[in-house]
């Protein structure tokens, strides 16, 4: 129910981050450094001040656990993937839902925004992953090719590329614009 801080030179814990109801299971920061988006089992993704530790949002739109989040490049938005078979990209400052990204047919495990804050992708238990158009929420392409769930992605720093990772025992490396 807690995530923990950590000094990355000397290993001494600095914060610990309560207030959910059950697991964490994504934490990522934002590129400023200044907050955490944590995502949970309860149905909720937070956001917390990295210094002090304080809860400064609680993202409570999801029907199931988040299994991954992740801040966009500019850190104005967070992506939130979910079991319910969504992704939620929501305004950063206020918590505000802003778009429901709806089209896989099974849970989301991972998600992840493009290098430009353009772009996201979805991976999920359908073997599949999908880009998205994060001003229309529109789908742009969906990635089949693996033959079990994709538990990671990832764009290439040039946004060109993205990657997969499937408990098909493979990674499988796409054009980001086909």
């Amino acid at each position: 129910h807690t995530a923990k801080v950590w000094d990355a030179a000397n290993g001494r814990e600095l914060l610990t981050l309560k207030g959910h109801h059950l697991g964490i299971l994504s934490i990522a920061f934002s590129p400023d450094d200044r907050r955490i988006v944590t995502g949970s089992w309860d149905h909720t993704a937070k956001v917390w001040d990295a210094a002090g530790g304080r809860e400064l949002l609680t993202l409570k739109r999801h029907g199931a656990s988040i299994w991954s989040a992740a801040f966009s490049p500019n850190g104005q938005r967070i992506v939130t993937g979910s079991y319910d078979q969504t992704a939620k990209v929501w305004e950063a400052a206020s918590g505000r839902e802003l778009l429901t990204l709806k089209g896989h047919s099974a849970r989301i495990w991972s998600v992840a925004f493009s290098p430009d804050g353009q772009r996201i992708v979805t991976g999920s238990a359908d073997q599949t992953a999908k880009v998205w158009d994060v001003a229309s929420g529109r789908e742009l392409l969906t990635l089949k090719g693996h033959s079990g769930l994709i538990k990671s992605v990832a764009f290439s720093p040039d946004g060109q590329r993205i990657v997969t990772g499937s408990w098909d025992q493979t990674a499988k490396v796409w054009e980001a614009a086909s």
